[in-house]
């Protein structure tokens, strides 16, 4: 493969990464105009085991049950980041969740849903404080 055929490749492949972002566009990441906002449901679990197993039980039950919700605009769960330790940091976690939602509705459902309710029967035994942070939210973009 020459130098040529490698740059042509890589041009192409940046050209359809460059597609794949551009069909995303912030009208999928935001409710509609003249609609409710976004609800942005944050969650913090405090381990009663807090060894690294048990946090990675936890973010693995997150994915399996928690990632996938009808409604759900942007996932994501994982443990504290644990070199960010300034004086305004709250550390009193293991781990986070966060999920948002692309209206209060959508929120509704995904608090009676089988696989959230299978979620916390299976969890909640190492669960030693939760903390539930949920605010209504509007997207805005970036200036970079």
């Amino acid at each position: 493969m020459n130098a040529r055929t490698t740059t042509l490749g890589m041009l192409g492949a940046g050209l359809i990464l460059a597609l794949g972002l551009s069909l995303r566009t912030p009208e999928t990441l935001q409710a509609k105009e003249n609609e409710e906002p976004m609800i942005a449901h944050n969650v913090y679990f405090s381990l009663k085991d807090k060894s690294p197993e048990k946090r990675q039980a936890l973010i693995d039950a997150c994915h399996r049950y928690l990632a996938k919700h009808p409604g759900t605009v942007f996932y994501a769960a994982g443990p504290l980041a644990e070199d960010l330790d300034r004086p305004v940091n709250d550390r009193n976690f293991d781990v986070g969740l966060h999920v948002i939602f692309k209206d209060q509705a959508s929120h509704d459902k995904y608090q009676d849903a089988p696989m959230h309710l299978k979620f916390i029967e299976e969890q909640k035994d190492n669960w030693d404080n939760v903390r539930v942070f949920d605010s209504a939210v509007e997207y805005a973009p970036s200036s970079n």
